[in-house]
Order: C-alpha cells, then sequence, then structure tokens
C-alpha cells in the first residue's frame, strides 16, 4: 500500500498538466473580460458619479450563469477605487455581497449583520431584534460623510426566502440618511425575477437595467483558447475538438463561460490522475457527466427547506408512480401534508408552481403542459434526475429534513 501511494504522490510531483490551476478557479479575476466591453462601458456610465460624491442610480444586472456579470461589476469596482483620492471630502466604499450562501441568506438579520460586518462593524450572530440591527446598519452607514454602493449578487435569493419588504427598504433607504448616499446594484441569474417583485419594488431597484447575453460557441472557443495557454503545459492540448467540445457543452447550457472553465479543470484532473501527458475529447465527456451530477446535488442541498419539500414530494409521487409522470396538483397535496406533518408554514399553491417551474428550468424536473379542452391546461411532471443522483439527492433532503 505505501509502495503505492507513493507512486500516486510521485506521478503528482511531476505534474505534467497544469502550469497554473489556480486560473481556472472560480475566485479567479482575469484582467481580460473578452466580449463585455459593452456591458462594462454601461455600468462605468452609470456608476462614474460617484467619483464626484453623487450618488448614482440604483442598477440591475441580468443574464444567464457564467455570462460575465460579477466579472464585469468587479472589474468596474476596482478601477472606480484606484480613482478616489486619499484626500477626498468624502469616503466611497463598494461592498459585494453573495445573498446565496447559507450564513447570509436564511433571514434578514443574517444580511443585515453581513453587510455591517462587510463596512467594518459586528453584530452578534443571533440575539437582537431585527429592527435594532437595521437601526445599527443605518448608523454605521451615517456615522461619516460617505457614499456606499451594495452589490447583491443572486439578489433573487433575499425575495425567495425573505420578502420584497427587505429589497424595498433598501432601496429607500436614502430619506433615512442625512451625511451619506447609498445606492444598489443587484445581480440575478433569473431573467424572471424583475416581473415577480412587487412594483414598487421593482421601479426602485431597476432604475437602470443591463441584460448580459449568453456567450456563443465561437466566443467561448476563444475564451478557452486564451485560458488555456496561461493553464496548462505546452503540449498538453494538441487536438482542437477537446476546445470545440468543451465550448459545444457549455453553448448548450446557456452560453455559459464558468460552466466551459470548470469543464477544461476537471478533464486536465482527470488526465493527470490517468497519468496521460495530453487532454483528449474522452475527458471533456467524462467531465460533463460528473459536473452535472455534482450541480444537481449542490443545488438541491443549497435551496432553502420549502424547495426541499416541494422536490421531496415530486420524488415520493414519482416513486409510488414508477416515475410516470404526476401532475402538480398532486404535488401540491401531498407538499400540503408533509408541512402539516412537519408544524411548517404552507405556501400557496401559486408560489408552489413557480418553484416546480424553476426545477423545471434548473433541469430537475421536466414540465410538460396538456391541455385539456374545456377542462382547462395541466401541467405534467417527470423527474429528470438519473438513478445514480436519485438517492444521493434523497439522503440530502433528508438530511436537511431530520428525516430518518
Amino acid at each position: 500500500m505505501v509502495f503505492e501511494l507513493n507512486n500516486i504522490f510521485e506521478s503528482f510531483d511531476k505534474n505534467l498538466i497544469f502550469k497554473n490551476k489556480s486560473l481556472l478557479q472560480t475566485n479567479y479575476q482575469p484582467k481580460d473580460i473578452p466580449y463585455r466591453d459593452d456591458q462594462i462601458k454601461q455600468i462605468a456610465l452609470v456608476l462614474a458619479p460617484v467619483l464626484r460624491g453623487e450618488r448614482t442610480s440604483n442598477l440591475f444586472l441580468y443574464g444567464k450563469t457564467g455570462t460575465g456579470k460579477t466579472l464585469s461589476i468587479q472589474h468596474v469596482r476596482d478601477e472606480l477605487l484606484k480613482r478616489v483620492k486619499s484626500d477626498s471630502e468624502y469616503k466611497l466604499k463598494i461592498e459585494y455581497l453573495n445573498c446565496k450562501l447559507k450564513k447570509v441568506s436564511d433571514t434578514e438579520y443574517r444580511v443585515l449583520s453581513e453587510i455591517i460586518k462587510k463596512l467594518g462593524g459586528e453584530v452578534p450572530a443571533t440575539g437582537l431584534p431585527t429592527q435594532s440591527v437595521y437601526n445599527k446598519f443605518i448608523e454605521m452607514v451615517d456615522s461619516e460623510k460617505q457614499l456606499v454602493v451594495l452589490i447583491l449578487d443572486e439578489v433573487d435569493q433575499t425575495t425567495k426566502k425573505l420578502s420584497n419588504d427587505f429589497l424595498y427598504n433598501l432601496t429607500r433607504l436614502n430619506s433615512e440618511l442625512s451625511q451619506s448616499q447609498i445606492s444598489i446594484v443587484g445581480i440575478s441569474n433569473n431573467l424572471t425575477f424583475l416581473d415577480e417583485l412587487d412594483p414598487r419594488v421593482r421601479s426602485s431597484l431597476s432604475e437602470e437595467e443591463i441584460v448580459f447575453p449568453p456567450y456563443n460557441a465561437v466566443q467561448l472557443q476563444e475564451i478557452l483558447r486564451k485560458r488555456a495557454k496561461e493553464v496548462f503545459r505546452e503540449g498538453v492540448i494538441r487536438d482542437e475538438d477537446v476546445i470545440t467540445k468543451c465550448a459545444a457543452f457549455a453553448a448548450r447550457e446557456h452560453g455559459d463561460a464558468r460552466r466551459a472553465l470548470d469543464l477544461l479543470r476537471v478533464a486536465g484532473e482527470l488526465a493527470e490522475r490517468d497519468g496521460s501527458k495530453k487532454i483528449i475529447v474522452k475527458y471533456i465527456d467524462i467531465a460533463n457527466e460528473k459536473i452535472e451530477r455534482d450541480k444537481i446535488l449542490d443545488i438541491i442541498e443549497s435551496e432553502p427547506k420549502q424547495f426541499q419539500l416541494v422536490l421531496y414530494s415530486i420524488i415520493q409521487l414519482s416513486d409510488r408512480n414508477n416515475n410516470e409522470s404526476i401532475f402538480t396538483g398532486d404535488v401540491y397535496n401531498f407538499y400540503q401534508d408533509l408541512c402539516i406533518k412537519n408544524k411548517l408554514e404552507v405556501l400557496t399553491q401559486r408560489r408552489v408552481s413557480d418553484i416546480i417551474q424553476e426545477f423545471d428550468m434548473l433541469g430537475i424536473i421536466n414540465v410538460r403542459v396538456i391541455s385539456k379542452g374545456r377542462g382547462g391546461r395541466m401541467r405534467e411532471i417527470k423527474l429528470a434526475i438519473t438513478k445514480n443522483i436519485l438517492e444521493k439527492a434523497k439522503e440530502i433532503i433528508r438530511s436537511s429534513l431530520n428525516y430518518e
């Protein structure tokens, strides 16, 4: 066994594949963001007034996952902060918060306390009334002459788990401030998010909107070629089909550059484990299967309890029906019983219907609308999770809901 381990460790010491693997990690911020010049320019035009000490309009960025929204706003943020003079009459703070993180998004209390931490303050993890935390937030923002820009990534998570009121209060904060001003930049992958908001929140949050279109296959190929030169050793990618296939998979996933780069990284890791000196097309196929599996399980684990209850209802009903189609009404009735049994709040049928639609969008289920003539229309649901993922998905949900 020791001999085998030594062989494994020595083969990794040689590292025949990667030159700088960190450039494929999700937290890497490239200096050059291809095909996003127009969007970066628009963001800069909206936010530039902060350099004169003026509050900017609230801004909303939306587009599918991996279309460069976060990279673009962070690039503009860094450039703005470089230009603020140390002897300026006001301070400029631009703080980024990912609202999807579990420690952040569960309650209004947690979101506010996390923003307070970003601004240099501190509140206990629990124990204070939410209004006290809100007052502390206002006090921190208004403690000196400053402009604060809050970048709320995955902002749609706040309305899933909190309420429209939270966003509305944030966007209307300036009326309570005397020395400072605050602007909000919201980012969302959900293209219909604004339509679901209360009209007063929508008009406050999206004073300016910028759409990020998906990358096409040709653009993704160019992004991959550039990054591959920096990441891999010479000769590791000799077959142009590797880049082409990688881009094709990601283009199918709504032009997701992050997905394309993940595919390349995982394919490199698979080649390295095989002791191969190059990445061939078969590693892209295997990487695609692996990422698909991991993505679905990550989504299920990170969703709030209500989402998990709806999915658990679909899984249980599908099991009973031998994975034959089920209908929205059946799911709602089963979900309702689960909530009552577990003494949890029961969402409205419309909200559950929205959650089902999101699962369809994520590829966890397939939904088909069936016309019943005068009887109206019904939505037929079929699970799209493969058998090798299903048991693990059940395990995750049962653990989250404390089921045996």
